[in-house]
């Protein structure tokens, strides 16, 4: 472990680590686990919700092998092994109904999470199905939003057309910065969250657990909220497939797409073979 370059390997997952049809493909699973065969690691980070993220770590063996996850773009955070949690910040409960009227005024919908679903006003909004995806769940359908949720949550997502997120995004802003973060994992999905949400910051407070330095830190990404990750970590890799934007901010780009296992070549190229 001491002679490891990167001691730990951020991945997000939804175009990154999964292919487009949200598996885990084996070229991937057989890089990493070779990797934490060697002491690496694993933090799979991404805007997903813990039910979002479970299956993956239990693919990847996260109950033997260890490993962290970090949901919500990190507003929770835990070491899968023992249980500890890292960080967890709860969406302030004042701003609740009118930030999703906010969101709905602009033509989006706005929902959030329960345990084990999606909890939404519609269940057949192709933007809130397409979330459902990403966590490998369906849609409560409520009557009111606002109302239903009367329990601590993570965050409230905007889904819809990116012209329509961005007004919200703005309005939204403009009442609750100074409580609020806002940004955008996909162009049609809008990240309303507590105030120190963000991939950079999330991987600061990993990086305090382990006892290692950001140097010792490599993260993959292909997202908008990838960007502050990549430029926190060591060695930022976006796959092929990043957004225009991602790209720029990356230290290297890997020649593959998520469908292509461009994970698996980071892995060998930089830990594996260093």
């Amino acid at each position: 472990m001491e002679s490891l370059k990167y001691k730990a390997l951020a991945l997000d997952l939804d175009g990154t680590l999964t292919d487009s049809n949200k598996n885990l493909p084996p070229e991937n699973k057989e890089a990493l686990w070779k990797a934490m065969d060697l002491g690496v690691k694993i933090i799979l980070i991404s805007g997903r919700s813990v039910m979002g993220i479970r299956g993956l770590a239990k693919e990847l063996e996260f109950e033997k092998r260890g490993g962290i996850i970090a949901a919500f773009n990190g507003g929770k955070i835990f070491d899968y092994q023992t249980g500890d949690i890292i960080q967890e910040l709860m969406f302030p409960k004042e701003a609740i109904a009118d930030t999703c009227a906010i969101v709905k005024k602009h033509g989006a919908q706005p929902l959030s999470y329960t345990d084990t679903h999606i909890v939404a006003e519609t269940d057949t909004d192709e933007y809130v199905l397409r979330e459902c995806k990403c966590n490998s769940t369906t849609v409560e359908k409520v009557s009111n939003l606002p109302e239903f949720l009367d329990y601590p949550i993570p965050k409230i997502l905007g889904a819809g057309k990116h012209e329509r997120l961005l007004k919200a995004r703005d309005e939204f802003l403009a009442k609750y910065s100074h409580i609020c973060d806002s940004f955008f994992a996909e162009s049609f999905f809008l990240e309303l969250a507590p105030k120190g949400v963000a991939k950079d910051k999330a991987l600061s407070k990993i990086c305090d657990y382990l006892n290692i330095s950001r140097k010792e830190l490599m993260a993959c990404g292909d997202g908008l909220n990838d960007i502050s990750m990549l430029e926190y970590a060591g060695l930022g890799v976006a796959m092929k497939n990043a957004y225009p934007e991602t790209l720029s901010k990356a230290d290297c780009v890997s020649p593959f797409t998520n469908d292509e296992c461009g994970v698996a070549w980071a892995v060998e190229t930089y830990i594996l073979n260093s």
